[in-house]
């Protein structure tokens, strides 16, 4: 092959190289053109509602009347409900106390409701209603939820501790995604409903969000857990077809929304939905993204028939989780919470925990009896 001498063959490889360059150039040009646009058009979508509570700054206290039920959260402390401030302001409509499992069954087959029995009459005779929550996980590797008896082989341990991301223990939790657990449940839940459905104002099982993987429980997967709790939301609503039913559900094994999405949250929140069982979360936690993108996602993005329901737990008050710190110097919050729960959730229960000094100097005051 001839170039015709070697003067044609250095401008070949000198008109070479200038093209390469020019087209190079260009494409620099393109790609830094596309990559400003779609940086200016983005939107980080873990960050969706980061800014929602900004519409609420302005909420002040007193909150005025709504249609949200509202009820004191006293967690075990049940003999906390005596001579409480709730028994006679009339914005209150109730107390939701925890019972475990382990109390209401302390043998297989033989129950015992007296406790919730002492407490609903309690409230009664004040003109208040009682709200159930019922207890099979602890969030402490010293405590069990569950009956003793269920501690065996034949219900392949009944229970599992709970881990951190880091493996350390946290508490422990009712195998709920086993068959033989899940049978034991629902005879707790039918005999619980003969007894007190369309009694009480309502009953809510625990959190979704346990500590659990297959690597420690082979019987375990995510998939198999969205169907354990389905299996128990229908148990709930059979024994209780009166009062109102909840199932806590804030996170789920196995995904982390919104990057991980593999519907198992989204799943739960329609199932309630198509079977009359409310929906509620722990955690009133308005500018925490993990919160935010989660229970909280749930309940703004979708329209529901069933209730929903939120539960301000210990530190919510001061913008954290499970905290007893005591702030003296602080904002109050509860306008603002009250304000995002009615308008951004379109709630219908709210759960104010017992937490001092903050329920009596800051909740009550929002919440004058009229």
């Amino acid at each position: 092959m001839s170039f015709g001498g070697k003067g044609t063959f250095f401008y070949f490889l000198i008109g070479i190289h200038w093209r390469d360059k020019m087209k190079c150039i260009a494409l620099s040009i393109i790609c830094t053109v596309l990559s400003l646009t779609t940086r200016a058009e983005w939107e980080n979508p873990s960050e969706r509602y980061a800014e929602a509570y900004t519409e609420f700054l302005d909420a002040t206290c007193p909150v005025v009347q709504d249609d949200i039920h509202h009820f004191v959260y006293f967690s075990r402390d049940r003999g906390a409900i005596h001579n409480h401030p709730l028994l006679k302001n009339a914005r209150f409509e109730g107390a939701q106390i925890m019972y475990s499992w382990a109390q209401l069954e302390p043998s297989k087959g033989h129950y015992d409701f007296s406790i919730i029995q002492e407490d609903y009459d309690y409230l009664a005779a004040h003109g208040k209603r009682l709200f159930l929550q019922l207890q099979d996980a602890t969030f402490d590797p010293k405590y069990k939820a569950v009956p003793g008896y269920l501690l065996t082989a034949e219900y392949d341990g009944g229970a599992i501790l709970q881990r951190t991301d880091s493996g350390d223990p946290e508490g422990w939790v009712a195998k709920r995604w086993s068959p033989a657990v899940q049978a034991r449940f629902a005879q707790l839940l039918t005999a619980l409903g003969a007894a007190f459905d369309g009694k009480i104002e309502g009953i809510n099982l625990q959190e979704s969000a346990i500590g659990v993987s297959q690597e420690f429980d082979p019987s375990f997967t995510p998939v198999r857990y969205v169907e354990s709790l389905k299996t128990n939301m229908l148990a709930l609503k059979k024994a209780f077809p009166h009062s109102t039913t909840m199932q806590y559900a804030n996170f789920m094994p196995g995904e982390w929304l919104p990057w991980e999405d593999k519907g198992y949250l989204r799943a739960v929140y329609q199932y309630g939905e198509q079977i009359g069982v409310g929906l509620g979360a722990p955690d009133l936690m308005i500018q925490r993204k993990a919160q935010l993108n989660h229970a909280l996602a749930m309940m703004h993005e979708y329209s529901y028939h069933v209730p929903l329901g939120i539960a301000v737990q210990d530190g919510n008050y001061i913008g954290q989780t499970g905290s007893n710190e005591v702030v003296d110097e602080r904002e109050n919050l509860v306008p603002m919470l009250h304000a995002f729960a009615k308008d951004f959730l379109k709630l219908k229960y709210m759960f104010w925990v017992n937490q001092k000094p903050y329920f009596e100097q800051d909740v009550l005051p929002c919440f004058v009896s009229e």
